[in-house]
C-alpha cells in the first residue's frame, strides 16, 4: 500500500480504494474527525487506528492538505524513532 514514512513510522497512506489517511495524534484525530465530519481510515476493511480519513472535499484545497500532513510528519517525528 502506497505510504509516507519518517523516523520508522507512516504517516500517510491511501487504501485500495484510492482513499487517504492520515496520522495524528489521539487529541488532534478527534479534533479532524469533528472538523472534518469524517472517521477513522480504514484499510482492507480494519480501522487503523490513528489514522483519519481525509474527505474527498479535502483535496480542492492543496495547500490546506499540505500543512495537515506536515503536521502529522512533525507528530511522527516527536514519537521516539523505531
Amino acid at each position: 500500500m502506497p505510504h509516507t514514512s519518517a523516523n520508522g513510522y507512516m504517516f500517510s497512506l491511501l487504501n485500495k480504494d484510492g482513499e487517504l489517511g492520515i496520522r495524528f495524534s489521539k487529541e488532534v484525530q478527534e479534533k479532524y474527525i469533528q472538523e472534518w465530519d469524517s472517521g477513522l481510515f480504514k484499510s482492507y476493511n480494519s480501522v487503523m487506528h490513528g489514522y483519519v480519513l481525509v474527505p474527498t472535499h479535502m483535496f480542492e484545497d492543496l495547500d490546506k492538505l499540505a500543512k495537515y500532513l506536515s503536521q502529522s510528519y512533525d507528530y511522527v517525528m516527536s514519537l521516539d524513532p523505531k
